[in-house]
């Protein structure tokens, strides 16, 4: 195992972090990204910690120049954890469409980016794909359109791509947490200036955004979510994809099981009554 090679985006903290430190405990050589190696110290504190070694470099997922650099420093690579994203909160009449815009720069684009990039070294070793995606790419969610178009393009375009890489030796599969106790929610932006400004959406803003601070009072650990993606980089028959509690099995068990759709509808437009 100490052979191996993990590249991992978004390590400057929650899954991400998590999941380079649980890899490098596992034996892994950990090529731990970041877009901003300046936020690198959480990441470096919790590696010293665990008594384990990580490699820290640059990597813009929105770069193409970026990605390409740090591939080309890599000689060998079994595994890509597709980790780095952004949330984003808001309502299509409202929204400013190049954020939208931005949002699936980060969370679909650069996902694509990086995996086309990492390919050739991916099937030269028999290696394997890992996207973090959401149940947001299962469940649509209100005033998460953006975010969740992403992540169902991501969760498209994976499912899409499994049965073709598998033809050359390479395995792909998709991990699908619910809430998680990290900075992504934090990074959403400034939601007292999303509700002053939310007009004839706000009283539903306000009723998503309790019920959102409810649900990540019980979210799961990052590390919790880093264990299940040690399973999987070393799983010898890796599923495609990977729910990471019961409260994600359910539901995205509630979709999958829901043929019309009023199931999904009734669920969350509870969420915003």
């Amino acid at each position: 195992m100490s052979s191996k090679t993990v590249l991992i985006t978004g390590t400057s903290s929650g899954i991400g972090l998590a999941t380079a430190v649980a890899a490098a405990r596992s034996g892994w050589h950990v090529v731990a990204t970041m877009r901003d190696t300046s936020k690198a110290s959480a990441l470096r504190n919790a590696a010293d910690q665990a008594g384990v070694p990580v490699d820290i470099r640059v990597l813009d997922v929105t770069d193409p120049a970026s990605v390409a650099t740090c591939l080309a420093g890599l000689d060998r690579l079994d595994a890509l954890v597709n980790n780095a994203g952004a949330g984003h909160l808001g309502t299509l009449e409202q929204e400013n469409i190049d954020d939208v815009r931005a949002v699936m720069e980060v969370n679909f684009y650069g996902v694509l980016e990086v995996t086309k990039a990492a390919l050739p070294l991916l099937r030269a070793s028999g290696g394997r794909v890992v996207t973090v995606t959401s149940v947001g790419g299962v469940v649509g969610q209100p005033f998460n359109e953006a975010y969740c178009a992403a992540k169902f393009a991501v969760e498209g375009f994976m499912e899409s791509l499994a049965p073709v890489a598998a033809t050359v030796g390479v395995a792909v599969s998709v991990v699908e947490p619910g809430a998680v106790a990290s900075e992504f929610v934090s990074n959403v932006g400034d939601t007292d200036a999303l509700l002053e400004d939310a007009g004839p959406y706000a009283p539903a803003l306000s009723a998503y955004l309790d019920r959102t601070r409810g649900a990540f009072a019980a979210a799961q650990a990052a590390d919790d979510v880093a264990a299940r993606m040690v399973e999987l980089l070393e799983s010898p028959r890796p599923p495609f994809r990977v729910l990471t509690s019961d409260t994600a099995r359910a539901f995205a068990g509630t979709k999958l099981a829901d043929l019309d759709g009023s199931a999904v509808q009734a669920l969350t437009g509870g969420w915003i009554a």
